[in-house]
């Protein structure tokens, strides 16, 4: 039996020693083969103002824009005042940064990077990309804390800012491209509390003009402070992973700033040694190259989704979908009347956590494909006043759930590039009308024109500020490369 536990001792550290080997000779690759953290690192060091094309600038403020516009209205939600409440009973001596709403009020860095991002979360309401994440709420408030926390000497302008934004957005999208999995609707973890901490780090570590060394540190010290569970989709613990993602980012690259050190190999695939492989089954990376005369960011090719109310993305297809039968109904009858419908079927992809028949929430409504098909039939829309305790619970709404029915076509796949929502109203007389849609308006295929992102904008902006200060940010962020003093953006929020 002693024998028997020498040998399986034996095995464990030769299977030990071959990881150790297999990472050394990594280690010791020369710098022409170059690995895919250094080039990332690389990258975010090197990549210029220059490099942002017409496109890219457009896209992105247009992110920029929106992401404040959803922070300012989260600042008014009960799970925003919580985080609040919490960030101002912890000991701080350099409250230095602003918080979305609060005229006057500062925090330390990372704890007004956390509420913004909270807040920017907290009702579902901010941008989503392809593959599948929120990419602009995990960075942005990471770039307003820091701009405001750099001393006078040293503050970027707004050309700055908008590369450190880019860079940010940059890296997210490229980490998810080097998995297939991360193309769909996620099951284990929610993404932007693993790319987006790594998009903040990237970011910060940017605007903080960080060297080379320094960023892939910061890159691999954010991958250490990264994840949170989809079990805490449809909760008050899921605006967290938005916060704790431009938090901890911004903290990984102070770390980095101040000479903490971390893997140098943590985005390449090392076998029996996993480092952002720890997160996707099937990661293949490749190295970002550093760019020459010209670099051509994935916001060029990708443009993201706006939403036009606070719920997960999903629900625009089948909110979209629900008003078309809704409409046909009508012209059926002569009016929406829920007695003629005997049942109402959705046709829409598998997503668990998105499949609620009876939501109890607010936070539960807005991940719900039933409740929200059910409200956009009963009231033709979905909007800020849908999810009240009111709304949720009221009579009609209820009795039309319980009509409702759930297919999933075998063509309806959980991916925001290919799936759509299907709702038939089977009467009864045996009539079926039936909506559908497959691009709904916001989405990357379809986008908000500037009229329309505007009048979001403003609807959510001016539940806390006037009309004043919200014309002064459009203004401000429209013409952001021309902003001597990146700062002034977070001062007026």
């Amino acid at each position: 039996m002693v024998y028997s536990i020498l040998q399986r001792s034996q095995k464990v550290l030769a299977a030990s020693r071959q990881v150790h080997k297999i990472s050394a000779q990594v280690l010791e690759k020369t710098a022409a083969e170059e690995t895919v953290t250094s080039s990332f690192a690389s990258f975010i060091h090197g990549v210029r103002p220059e490099h942002l094309s017409e496109v890219v600038r457009h896209r992105s403020k247009r992110m920029i824009l929106d992401s404040i516009g959803v922070g300012l209205v989260g600042s008014t939600t009960h799970v925003f005042n919580i985080a609040l409440r919490y960030c101002q009973q912890l000991y701080a001596s350099n409250a230095v940064s602003s918080v979305y709403g609060r005229k006057g009020l500062k925090l330390s860095p990372t704890l007004a990077a956390f509420t913004n991002g909270i807040a920017a979360h907290s009702m579902d309401f901010d941008d989503t990309w392809h593959p599948a994440t929120h990419p602009s709420g995990a960075v942005l408030p990471a770039l307003l804390a820091a701009s405001q926390m750099l001393p006078p000497s040293s503050k970027p302008n707004g050309l700055d800012f908008l590369l450190a934004f880019n860079v940010g957005i940059e890296v997210q999208g490229r980490l998810m491209r080097f998995s297939t999995e991360a193309h769909n609707i996620p099951k284990r973890f929610h993404p932007p509390s693993v790319v987006g901490t790594m998009g903040s780090a990237a970011a910060t570590a940017k605007l903080l003009s960080l060297n080379v060394t320094q960023c892939a540190h910061a890159l691999a010290i954010a991958a250490s402070l990264a994840g949170a569970p989809m079990a805490n989709a449809a909760t008050q613990a899921k605006p967290l992973h938005i916060g704790n993602a431009t938090r901890l980012g911004l903290e990984a690259a102070l770390l980095a700033a101040r000479g903490m050190e971390a893997s140098p190999l943590i985005l390449d695939d090392i076998p029996g040694c996993s480092g952002f492989s720890a997160f996707y089954g099937d990661y293949r990376p490749k190295p970002l190259p550093l760019p020459a005369n010209s670099h051509e960011f994935l916001l060029e090719k990708q443009d993201v989704a706006f939403k036009r109310f606070p719920a997960h993305l999903g629900m625009h297809w089948i909110v979209d979908a629900a008003v078309s039968a809704r409409n046909l109904l009508i012209n059926y009858s002569g009016s929406f009347s829920p007695s003629l419908i005997c049942a109402i079927l959705l046709r829409i992809p598998v997503s668990k956590y998105i499949n609620r028949p009876f939501p109890e929430s607010e936070h539960q409504a807005r991940h719900s494909f039933q409740f929200n098909a059910c409200t956009a039939l009963l009231d033709g829309e979905v909007g800020l006043n849908s999810f009240t305790d009111g709304c949720i619970h009221r009579r009609e709404l209820m009795e039309l759930l319980a009509k409702v029915l759930v297919e999933h076509p075998e063509d309806n796949i959980a991916n925001f590039d290919k799936m759509y929502g299907e709702v038939a109203l089977v009467l009864e007389n045996g009539d079926v009308l039936t909506g559908r849609c497959d691009t709904f308006y916001g989405h990357w295929r379809k986008p908000l024109s500037r009229e329309s992102l505007l009048k979001k904008f403003r609807s959510n902006a001016s539940h806390v500020l006037p009309e004043d200060k919200v014309n002064s940010i459009i203004t401000t962020v429209e013409n952001l490369e021309n902003l001597p003093d990146s700062s002034q953006l977070a001062s007026s929020l």
